[in-house]
C-alpha cells in the first residue's frame, strides 16, 4: 500500500514535528519487520525538513553500529560504539547535538559536505539497541526543540516496534 505525509515546509520546525509524529505514529507498525519502519520514519523526517541532507538509523550488533534504512547520500556501514557522533551517543546512552562536526573529535564524516548534526539513541529496557541520526549540511541545524521531538519519535518506535523483531534482526 502507497503511504504518503503531508507537511507544510514552511511552518515553523516545531509546527511541522507536530505534524508529522501523528504521520509516524500511523506508519509504524509493529507486525511489519524493524527495517520496513525505520524506513519510513527516515523517509518522512528526511521529506518533512528542508535542513536536514541525512537521515538514518544505525543498529547495534556486537558493539558496533550498522547502517540501517535511510534518506540520504551513501553512508558508512560500520562504527565502532564509541567513536564519532554516533557511537558517542550509543556509548552515553544520550542525544547528542553536534553545531560544527568538524569540532568534533573523532567526527566519522560519510558526507564532506555535512557541517552539523544530531544523534538520538534508541533504548530498550535500558539497552541501546540502535541510534537515529540525522545531518544538515548548515551549521547549527538542530537544536533542543528537535533534540525533544527526535526523542518523542524514538520513544514511539521503541513503543510500537515488535521487540521480538528487533532481537532477531540483531542476531
Amino acid at each position: 500500500m502507497a503511504e504518503s505525509i503531508v507537511v507544510d515546509k514552511n511552518l515553523s520546525d516545531v509546527e511541522i514535528y507536530k505534524a508529522v509524529i501523528p504521520q509516524i505514529d500511523y506508519l509504524l507498525n509493529p507486525l511489519e519487520p524493524i527495517v520496513s519502519n525505520l524506513a519510513n520514519v527516515s523517509a518522512v523526517l528526511k521529506e518533512a525538513f528542508t535542513k536536514t541532507s541525512w537521515v538514518g538509523f544505525y543498529l547495534l550488533k556486537d558493539n558496533k553500529l550498522f547502517l540501517g534504512p535511510f534518506q540520504g547520500k551513501v553512508a558508512c556501514t560500520e562504527i565502532k560504539v564509541g567513536s564519532g557522533v554516533c557511537g558517542a551517543s550509543a556509548q552515553l546512552k544520550e542525544t547528542i547535538i553536534v553545531d560544527d562536526v568538524n569540532s568534533f573529535p573523532g567526527h566519522i564524516a560519510c558526507d564532506s559536505a555535512s557541517q552539523s548534526e544530531i544523534v538520538v539513541p534508541l533504548i530498550l529496557d535500558g539497552d541501546v539497541f540502535g541510534v537515529l541520526d540525522v545531518d544538515s549540511h548548515k551549521l547549527a541545524s538542530f537544536n533542543l526543540i528537535d533534540k525533544m521531538y527526535l526523542e518523542i519519535i524514538c520513544g514511539i518506535i521503541v513503543e510500537k516496534i515488535n521487540v521480538r523483531l528487533i532481537n532477531e534482526i540483531l542476531k
